[in-house]
């Protein structure tokens, strides 16, 4: 009996050595290996020069994450053609100026941004099996609830002062040499904000169209949109990638309706091309990954190839 009780008792302190690492690694290691993935797509229109796209999102970013500010000083070194911001850039108001500082030479490089509900509303403390539910909003959930208490108007300003399109329910189109990317963008369908915008009449000259639409959420029925619309990449985040997932199971959860199988990386929705970014950061008061290092990603995206 007594070497039965101490083989139990050596079990439990392994499970516990074990959880403990676990969270050690999640929330001190893994939460800081800030990971560059890499995808090609061919989408563009035969004869069309290749494009290199930078997708980031999700960074949270508090003032004093000096790891995460190298790494996004770090990216423009890719010098990407077009870089594209969907949302959730910071978890402080005391990040706005950091976050300028660090992206300033991506600024100035042609891009477009969109809005998440943490560039509206502060971080707060929230309970992660709730994560687990169809709707992980609250009961009678509504964005009118109460009004934002982040300075979301200087981070637009700060977005867009060297350009950035803001894509909050409009579109734009950003000419590259050789190609017009058309874009599309919602505001956060996560906070049920989003209004599909208006189409606008076809151009009717003879250079290559990419199009583009852009969300923070990838709620599925803005995903239809964009497929009805013509789309042939949507670019989102939110999902932090599952922000835990499991060897050989993956993403445990989305955070939307999305399927937890499209939780990161490169899919196809409707014969639509989908990047679902796993993001840069995370909540403060929930700061732990786990097999999902944060992350930016280069999509290059070249001409179709003929039949």
């Amino acid at each position: 009996m007594a070497r039965r009780t101490r083989a139990l008792a050596l079990g439990a302190g392994a499970l516990a050595l074990g959880a403990a690492g676990a969270h050690v690694w999640a929330r001190h290691i893994e939460i800081h290996r800030y990971t560059l993935r890499e995808h090609t797509l061919p989408i563009l229109p035969a004869g069309a020069r290749t494009v290199r796209l930078l997708h980031i999102s999700d960074i949270h970013l508090m003032p004093d994450q000096d790891r995460k500010l190298a790494f996004l000083r770090h990216l423009a070194a890719l010098r990407p053609h077009l870089v594209i911001d969907t949302g959730d850039n910071i978890a402080s108001a005391a990040a706005i100026g950091p976050l300028g500082r660090a992206l300033d030479p991506l600024l100035h490089r042609p891009g477009a941004f969109v809005m998440g509900s943490n560039d509206m509303y502060a971080p707060s403390p929230k309970n992660p099996l709730r994560y687990f539910l169809p709707d992980p909003r609250p009961e009678g959930f509504t964005d009118s609830a109460r009004d934002p208490d982040l300075p979301t108007q200087a981070l637009r300003e700060v977005l867009g002062a060297h350009g950035w399109a803001d894509l909050t329910n409009a579109r734009a189109t950003i000419r590259l040499p050789g190609l017009d990317v058309e874009l599309t963008g919602v505001d956060d369908p996560h906070l049920e904000r989003d209004e599909f915008p208006r189409p606008v009449p076809a151009g009717a000259g003879d250079v290559p169209v990419l199009r583009l639409g852009v969300a923070h959420a990838p709620y599925r029925r803005v995903l239809d949109a964009f497929a009805a619309d013509g789309t042939d990449l949507a670019l989102a985040g939110h999902t932090h990638g599952g922000q835990l997932r499991l060897p050989g199971i993956g993403a445990l959860v989305t955070n939307c309706d999305l399927p937890r199988s499209q939780a990161r990386g490169v899919s196809a929705w409707d014969g639509m091309a989908l990047h679902v970014s796993g993001g840069l950061g995370a909540s403060p008061f929930a700061n732990f990954r786990t097999f999902n290092p944060p992350e930016a990603t280069l999509l290059t995206l070249r001409a179709q190839d003929r039949t």
